[in-house]
């Protein structure tokens, strides 16, 4: 069986991390990930951001990175295609995505999904215990005990939602959170 759903258009991350990275820092904010994501109707850039004191940014940060790469994206023209803009934090249950999360991170549970088989496994869960100076993920795990994982071997990650992380991210403000508009 083949997949024939569209697929988003094909986006050259580098070239697109050049351009946002400059203009994330300049309003004092760290760049936590860019993706592309879902199908050719509907194909969606996804920049997401945070404050480094804080890990969270505010919904009138967001608008302003979300303006300034609105208007460098009309100049340049990095996508042929259509697609929406999302500026977005991480969320609670974050990605991770860079080697300092594993530290900033560490005793909390993650979701690690590698791109190909380690013992005979592609994801693992566990408490991250950090990351070593040959650039390995460790990561305990129940039942299985320490694994040690190539940072580079990493496919996704991902904070999981627990009691601890909760208590460990409340928002800092809730401004906005009642212009909060669901769909659907």
């Amino acid at each position: 069986m083949t997949d024939t759903a569209p697929k988003a258009p094909v986006v050259d991350i580098p070239a697109i991390t050049a351009l946002v990275e400059p203009e994330v820092k300049a309003l004092g904010l760290e760049l936590v990930r860019i993706a592309m994501f879902g199908g050719k109707s509907d194909p969606t850039l996804q920049i997401m951001a945070e404050r480094p004191d804080t890990r969270q940014i505010g919904l009138t940060e967001c608008e302003a990175l979300s303006r300034r790469l609105s208007e460098i994206f009309d100049e340049q023209d990095p996508i042929e295609d259509a697609y929406r803009l999302e500026v977005s934090s991480p969320g609670i249950d974050r990605p991770l995505t860079r080697r300092k999360d594993y530290q900033d991170w560490k005793g909390f549970s993650a979701r690690i999904r590698l791109s190909a088989p380690l013992d005979g496994r592609k994801q693992f869960d566990g408490e991250i215990i950090g990351i070593d100076d040959a650039d390995n993920v460790i990561l305990d795990c129940p039942k299985v005990g320490q694994k040690i994982l190539p940072f580079s071997a990493i496919e996704r990650s991902k904070l999981l939602l627990t009691d601890a992380l909760i208590a460990a991210t409340q928002p800092l403000d809730s401004e906005g959170a009642d212009q909060i508009v669901r769909e659907g």
